[in-house]
């Protein structure tokens, strides 16, 4: 799985933006998905998606190109582009895909566009408050402060709950690197949640074989960063007895459930379909090609016989980042065709860089955000150096005006990271009146992210390589089935 979900650990140049040429082959493909799931007679719900994909995509191409898209006419090389690979009227609009994602606005991408653009539904105070009554939890901060914003079918997974129906999760990590930051534990800190509150089983997939096809890696070192991040995944907190952790390149030549989903998964999607969904070019590798197929298979049941058996008939919810919808969408298209329910997924905001939500920082930058080695100093420096502010300029205006929390850096941390919401209130009046300063608001995340990272590290070092090994065997959950 594509790393989730952060921009502080956006890649540069990896795939690149959509250009004229990708946004019609993208068009092409989303225009012959609208031709076979109105052929197949697929929910009204579904093809209004779909259309509205299309739609958006169309809207695109124009702003880049400056004419409508034209089925038999591809764009000319030619065609003019600003610095960023994008027509200057595209570069205003966000740009979200798997590899890549840009706004231009400091407060972040907007989310309600977003909604609209890939046809996902808002999580609406209605669906957390059936959480709430489902699950006698207080809903997770995460979703009373709509962190997790997005969502397909989680209607659906309630449904079955509160029918004594099994469902099961499913997220992941694509481990590029041995370091993970503060970013990459939202949602893991989320399933971990959900794990609790529903009691059910989890599936986390490493993608170890995606970082080898993408990054500049030998397979014994991508192996090697899915068994370290393993151990930050583990030290959330995860129960042994529920949780199945699990690398691509050990798992699939030992499984031959789960590689029979990623042939018959691979059969259903055309090679036109992952170029309009991915923008994939016809240089990108064949690994590169096929992978979407790999990310797809753990959605369905009988990818685990260990633990679901043969049974095919049990739903997977999915959290993960917005940026990841564009897999389970084909996976989605594909479930019925291949005789299995779809998953569902509850999307996340994306985890700003220090140097401000529209920032394309590296995860090689270590200083582009709070990683989960920092000592106490290099937290405090960090966030006093790095932090991007919506202070003033001077004290005296700051005190006459107000500070701006919707693009303070500081203040988004916080939301992800505090509990207690009337304290998170208080501090963004106190900034937005001026009663609280810059450095006080920076103050506070210190002290609540220094304790944070420390109890993360004190539970990571309990994490023995036997325990890894342990979590990563195929093998019977605790569940019955």
């Amino acid at each position: 799985m594509a790393d989730v979900p952060n921009m502080a650990d956006v890649p540069n140049g990896e795939q690149g933006c959509a250009s004229p040429l990708e946004l019609f082959n993208r068009i092409a493909a989303q225009g012959e998905l609208v031709r076979s799931l109105k052929a197949g007679k697929a929910s009204k719900e579904e093809i209004d998606s779909a259309v509205k994909m299309l739609l958006s995509l169309k809207m695109s191409y124009k702003a880049a190109v400056g004419e409508d898209y034209k089925a038999d006419c591809p764009p000319e090389n030619s065609a003019p582009e600003s610095d960023s690979g994008l027509g200057s009227a595209e570069a205003e609009e966000d740009f979200v895909d798997p590899w890549t994602v840009q706004t231009s606005s400091a407060k972040g991408i907007d989310y309600d566009k977003l909604i609209v653009r890939f046809g996902s539904s808002k999580i609406d105070k209605e669906l957390v408050n059936r959480i709430e009554r489902a699950t006698g939890q207080k809903p997770h901060r995460f979703l009373r402060r709509g962190i997790f914003f997005s969502h397909r079918d989680m209607n659906q997974i309630l449904d079955a709950y509160e029918n004594k129906k099994p469902f099961y999760l499913y997220t992941g990590r694509g481990p590029s690197s041995e370091a993970m930051h503060v970013g990459h534990l939202i949602p893991f800190i989320f399933t971990k949640w959900l794990q609790d509150v529903f009691n059910v089983p989890l599936v986390i997939q490493m993608t170890d074989d995606e970082k080898y096809l993408w990054k500049d890696l030998t397979l014994d070192q991508a192996y090697g960063y899915a068994v370290e991040n393993a151990k930050d995944i583990i030290a959330c907190g995860f129960d042994i007895n529920k949780t199945f952790i699990f690398s691509d390149l050990d798992y699939m030549g030992m499984s031959p459930g789960f590689y029979k989903n990623v042939v018959k998964i691979q059969k259903h999607v055309t090679f036109n379909q992952v170029k309009g969904i991915f923008g994939f070019t016809d240089s990108d590798s064949i690994g590169k090609i096929s992978f979407p197929a790999i990310q797809a298979a753990p959605s369905f049941s009988n990818s685990f016989p260990q633990i679901f058996r043969d049974r095919t008939d049990i739903q997977c919810l999915i959290p993960c980042a917005i940026d990841q919808d564009p897999y389970f969408r084909m996976t989605r298209d594909v479930a019925p065709r291949i005789g299995y329910p779809k998953p569902a997924l509850l999307h996340s905001t994306f985890f700003p860089a220090l140097q401000g939500a529209q920032t394309k920082m590296s995860a090689s930058d270590p200083n582009s955000s709070i990683f989960l080695t920092d000592t106490a100093k290099q937290i405090k420096t960090k966030v006093n150096k790095h932090a991007f502010s919506g202070g003033r300029d001077t004290v005296e205006e700051h005190r006459q005006f107000g500070g701006n929390c919707d693009v303070d850096v500081s203040f988004m941390y916080l939301t992800f990271f505090l509990e207690d919401d009337d304290k998170l209130e208080q501090i963004r009046k106190d900034y937005t009146s001026g009663d609280m300063l810059t450095g006080e608001l920076k103050k506070t995340l210190i002290e609540v992210l220094q304790p944070l990272i420390a109890e993360h590290q004190a539970r990571r070092k309990e994490v023995t390589d036997e325990i890894v090994r342990e979590f990563m065997t195929p093998r019977k959950l605790s569940y019955d089935f």
